[in-house]
């Protein structure tokens, strides 16, 4: 499978690296405190601050601020519900809204984490279901921690959409189109997907991901459970 991510270690260095790449995003549209109404010199100054985790919570609330504030300047722009789908993620991951020892969020982490599926909604509307690959993975996400398969699915689903045919990215869409489909009980869209990523997987692919679809197909949580490690 590809993106093997069994191990909770390696899962936890992955969301390292979210966090890391979100603020990096979100500097792209807060650079020196470009829309956020201040002269503090924006999510930058933030972070040339943050020499420790509180200064991280810090800069990361400062974006979410300055991100839901933009869509309320800028109801209309696609760039600004994004930037919120991205700064609402960051922030469930983060501090009190993120228990890492459970590896689970707690009350106000899924808070965050439906806000962020909510900005999402208002994204695709802006973008006429067509939104980019970035912001696609992170609805897919997003909709994973709330184990909301069927709208996972659908997430992947646009990631697919973006995607030249047989692409890497592409293959992985369909994978786990199939296996949310799975894990929310919608077998015949399941089927269908997986048989879509057979037909585009390497020949010496194709033994293990069979394999992982019995499986899946069988159970609900079975299906969760390749969900949470491979997708």
């Amino acid at each position: 499978m590809l993106f093997d991510l069994r191990s909770r270690s390696r899962r936890n260095t992955v969301r390292v690296v979210y966090v890391i790449l979100a603020l990096l995003m979100l500097a792209g549209l807060l650079l020196v405190g470009v829309g956020t109404g201040n002269n503090n010199g924006g999510i930058l100054n933030a972070l040339s601050n943050s020499g420790s985790n509180s200064g991280q919570s810090s800069a990361i609330e400062q974006a979410t601020k300055a991100a839901i504030k933009s869509t309320t300047e800028h109801p209309d722009s696609p760039a600004a519900w994004a930037s919120l789908v991205q700064a609402s993620w960051t922030a469930a991951g983060n501090g009190s809204d993120y228990n890492t020892t459970s590896d689970t969020y707690t009350a106000a982490g899924k808070v965050q984490l439906n806000d962020a599926a909510a900005a999402w909604q208002k994204y695709l509307t802006l973008t006429n279901d067509k939104p980019d690959l970035g912001t696609s993975l992170l609805a897919k996400d997003v909709y994973q921690a709330l184990t909301q398969w069927s709208n996972a699915s659908a997430a992947w689903q646009y990631v697919i959409q973006t995607q030249p045919a047989g692409s890497t990215t592409g293959i992985k869409g369909y994978e786990c189109v199939a296996l949310d489909a799975f894990a929310a009980g919608q077998k015949s869209k399941g089927q269908l997907a997986a048989a879509a990523a057979t037909k585009l997987l390497p020949k010496a692919d194709r033994t293990e991901w069979t394999s992982t679809v019995t499986s899946a197909s069988s159970s609900v949580s079975s299906a969760s459970g390749y969900v949470t490690a491979d997708c």
